[in-house]
């Protein structure tokens, strides 16, 4: 199984989309022993004294594909469910001083808690879907994926040029371009799906 995420996919503006849309998506991989499922708690990682949230909708694979078309892409999503893409901002730092890459600093144990996967067929439309975070009860990041830069087909379709997509594989399509920021241990984690918590989590 793996663990597709895309960086820098959200405008707040979608007149910027167009001139933003240069065709190569900026694409990671997580480990597995990232995922935490069942809303169970967070261990804050040691390795981090700066560890950066962002909420994201996560397209859960249903069946095998490779160089899927655009028309198609959407049929290989089996489930969408909501999740938090963690960073530890300072490994990262240190990284990149040495054009290093970003597997340690995406990478490490709990860096992607998941939740609350839904059938496709619950959403009515993909491209309009509305999504948001609450820490320690204040909102802070909402969005639509009408402001995604490379929608899910598009993501789907180029992922799977240069890898199969199996199964269980799950994509993180981006966070909202404003209002990601730092975790403090202590910290209350609640994502929202068209007003309806499904992610529920304490970083302890």
């Amino acid at each position: 199984m793996k663990i597709i995420g895309i960086g820098k996919n959200y405008v707040n503006d979608k007149s910027d989309i167009d001139a933003l849309k240069t065709g190569t998506q900026l694409i990671f991989i997580k480990a597995e022993s990232t995922l935490v499922t069942d809303n169970k708690d967070v261990e804050f990682p040691k390795i981090t004294n700066q560890l950066i949230y962002e909420v994201e909708l996560v397209a859960k694979i249903g069946k095998t594909g490779k160089d899927i078309s655009e028309t198609e892409a959407a049929s290989f999503i089996s489930e969408i469910g909501v999740g938090i893409d963690y960073t530890a901002k300072d490994v990262l730092g240190a990284s990149r001083e040495n054009k290093g890459p970003w597997a340690l600093a995406k990478g490490f144990d709990g860096a992607s808690p998941v939740n609350g996967f839904k059938p496709i067929s619950n959403f009515t439309n993909i491209n309009d879907i509305n999504f948001s975070l609450k820490i320690n009860d204040k909102e802070v990041q909402n969005g639509n994926t009408s402001n995604m830069i490379y929608n899910f087909s598009e993501i789907i379709a180029y992922v799977s040029q240069y890898m199969t997509l199996q199964p269980g594989d799950l994509i993180f399509t981006g966070t909202p371009a404003t209002g990601a920021g730092e975790n403090i241990k202590g910290d209350h984690l609640q994502a929202f799906v068209e007003g309806e918590l499904l992610l529920d989590f304490k970083l302890i």
